[in-house]
């Protein structure tokens, strides 16, 4: 209360007022000691740096040092959300009605701005996750958070939330410059950032706050127009595009209030945590900004890096193995090599085949794969680091529309992957780490349905199962494939050749003597 007391009389006077709250039930989290300093030095910091600016532009001693290099934004350039504004304008908390239920948090129940609960609403979402009942009330706290969770138990929302709360019941009064992000989130992958970035617009939708992406394999110049046009609310990056726009000085990162690291193992696997650490150094210490990272996996390499970012952080583990075993049926099929792609023929013959989602851990199995069901006539896709960005998108946007019925990925493409209503996720090959079965398993069964996962484990395989079984908590059961999905496939199609024209008649010697190709 204290703590709560010296906030409003730093911040309070002359601030705008903050966003109606709705609900409330359940309150945020005690302020503690470190989110509660660090509200205190950034309001005493923004306060120096105001006069001090402000005494360079009185004494003529030349332009404002932090506009150096900066374009002034353009306050009318935030982007047409008026027919939003006044939907927002027009709603109410109390027509999302949600009943109490034992055992269950509900978002009425934090103390959320109304134009984020009315986006929530329109989303559906009703009773929080565990990670978003866990987390939210030290998220919207300001607290710093370190939280172990598989991909598809919510996560994303759960610090998007905190990050919009924020954001909104703290507007920047002043000038802003061009590239100056307030929130930054950063992801090993680009389909990662992309699926971050649209669950941020449709959570803003009601808002004027602006979301923006950097991934490589995008036309960098479009990227960096719109990030001269419009505010950098909040910016959703791959480690090294975030680091060319950096070093271009098209993105400053020395504002940043909320800083996100997802899937901070999956980083350290790829290598990244290099380009990271480049990143972390150009934003404020540690003390006067928000950090939360999240990982699928408490190793000692991440713990280390947590400790090395944060500052009394909140620890929350959701274990894996709910989220493995209770919405997903799972089968591992004793089959040798040769009979692998036969089963996943007529799996993919079945009815009950909505979706399906086939791993393996090489691009070149991959590419087989793709090159293979499509000589059979199956409407595929393919998702691999050798395959540009752009299609990745396009193949990405027509799986979640039904043109196309399966999608053949390896273990980092996939990881990006959050789309609901998969039915069947195949692991052609078992994954050589035991946290990307869980992955890979995750990517249906999701938002309370049920899920299928089946596995095909020949000689190769055998030795990766203990390693999964302990990590799930119970081993996983092998059993003989059903004789249907043994039945021989069609044979596959010769691939056309190109056609090169009609070829011409006659010998040798009535071609040409001239040199070739110079006719």
């Amino acid at each position: 209360m204290i703590v709560k007391l010296i906030k409003n009389l730093v911040g309070g006077a002359g601030s705008k007022s903050a966003p109606q709250q709705a609900g409330g039930d359940v309150k945020r989290a005690n302020k503690s000691t470190s989110s509660g300093k660090r509200a205190t030095e950034k309001n005493k910091i923004t306060a120096e740096r105001s006069r001090s600016e402000s005494a360079e532009s009185k004494s003529g001693r030349g332009r404002n040092p932090r506009a150096s290099g900066r374009k002034r934004g353009e306050r009318g350039s935030r982007g047409p959300k008026v027919a939003e504004r006044q939907a927002a304008e027009a709603w109410d908390v109390s027509q999302f009605k949600v009943p109490k239920m034992a055992g269950k948090t509900r978002f009425h129940d934090f103390d959320i701005p109304v134009p984020l609960m009315h986006a929530i609403a329109d989303l559906g979402f009703e009773y929080a996750s565990p990670i978003q009942a866990q987390s939210l009330p030290y998220a919207l706290n300001g607290d710093d958070l370190v939280g172990k969770a598989q991909t598809g138990t919510g996560k994303t929302a759960a610090f998007l939330i905190g990050i919009i709360d924020e954001l909104l019941n703290n507007p920047i009064e002043g000038e802003r410059f061009a590239g100056e992000a307030r929130a930054l989130i950063i992801a090993p992958t680009r389909e990662l950032v992309i699926q971050i970035a649209d669950d941020a617009k449709l959570l803003t939708k009601y808002t004027d706050l602006t979301v923006h992406t950097l991934v490589g394999g995008m036309d960098y110049g479009k990227q960096q127009q719109r990030l001269h046009s419009e505010f950098v609310d909040i910016l959703v990056a791959t480690p090294g595009r975030l680091i060319d726009f950096t070093g271009n000085r098209d993105v400053y990162l020395d504002h940043v209030e909320i800083l996100v690291l997802d899937e901070a193992d999956r980083m350290l696997d790829m290598g990244f945590i290099p380009q990271v650490r480049r990143i972390i150094r150009q934003t404020p210490q540690k003390s006067l900004r928000q950090t939360m990272l999240f990982s699928a996996t408490f190793t000692e390499d991440v713990l280390n890096l947590a400790s090395q970012w944060t500052i009394d952080p909140v620890r929350i583990e959701i274990e894996p193995e709910s989220v493995a075993t209770d919405s997903v049926d799972q089968h591992v099929y004793l089959v040798s090599t040769e009979e692998k792609y036969t089963l996943l023929y007529n799996l993919l013959k079945h009815e009950d085949v909505e979706s399906l989602i086939v791993f393996a851990n090489r691009r070149d199995q991959c590419r087989r794969l793709h090159e293979q069901l499509e000589a059979h006539g199956f409407k595929a896709g393919l998702l691999s680091g050798e395959v540009a960005q752009n299609k990745r998108v396009r193949t990405l946007d027509d799986f979640k529309s039904g043109a196309i019925k399966v999608l053949v990925a390896t273990d980092v493409a996939g990881r990006g992957i959050h789309i609901s209503g998969i039915s069947h996720v195949v692991n052609f090959t078992l994954p050589e780490e035991p946290e990307d079965y869980v992955h890979r398993i995750g990517r249906t069964g999701r938002a309370g349905s049920k899920g299928t996962s089946i596995s095909f484990a020949c000689e190769d395989d055998a030795l990766r199962l203990m390693p999964i079984g302990e990590l799930l908590g119970a081993q996983l059961k092998c059993e003989q494939p059903p004789e249907e999905l043994l039945a021989p496939t069609p044979d596959l199609l010769p691939p056309a050749r190109r056609s090169r024209g009609p070829r011409p008649t006659g010998n040798r010697s009535q071609r040409s003597s001239g040199p070739r190709g110079r006719r």
